[in-house]
């Protein structure tokens, strides 16, 4: 029987890699720093989290911009206040995490649960959230403008949506379409 492990990892690589390299904004090449935006693609400070298990562990208030968690499960996890702007979390599992006041933009986590999570004053413009679950999650004081999610969810969250984000002072029900 082959090994599927390493099969499993190259893909998971390879997707994060296209993914990130797919969301950056087309710019020309910034060649008199001496460094472009090719290099600045390639090697980047973040550390892959995918397919691994984060549960319990605490992440707050860390810089965690275009990192993947994909696949990962993050259950009661702690991204208080950390930056994930741009992070995959796509298939993920982080049920009763806590993403209070965490910058969410632009994350794609298409497929994840986020269940039971505290998503209090979080940032999720522009986030692709299909087929994600939101079932008791507190978006109190979140701003979801511009998010892409499914209708049968957006009813789910504007039943307890509510407050104002504290950043960007989007009323949270008026993000939601509400």
């Amino acid at each position: 029987m082959p090994c599927r492990r390493p099969a499993r990892w190259l893909l998971g690589a390879l997707l994060s890699l296209w993914l990130l390299l797919g969301a950056l904004p087309a710019q020309a090449l910034d060649t008199s720093a001496g460094v472009g935006l090719q290099d600045r693609a390639l090697f980047q400070d973040t550390v892959d989290y995918t397919l691994t298990n984060q549960s319990g562990k605490d992440f707050s208030g860390q810089k965690l911009a275009n990192t993947s968690f994909a696949g990962a499960v993050g259950k009661g996890a702690s991204f208080a206040g950390a930056d994930l702007h741009g992070a995959i979390f796509t298939q993920g599992a982080f049920p009763e995490a806590d993403f209070s006041g965490a910058d969410l933009s632009d994350v794609l986590m298409d497929r994840t649960d986020m269940s039971h999570t505290n998503l209090r004053g979080a940032l999720l413009v522009g986030v692709i959230a299909a087929g994600a679950n939101f079932s008791g999650a507190d978006v109190t004081d979140a701003d979801f403008s511009d998010a892409l999610i499914d209708r049968a969810d957006l009813r789910q969250l504007c039943l307890s949506a509510r407050g104002t984000n504290p950043t960007t002072g989007a009323d949270t029900r008026a993000s939601l379409g509400c």
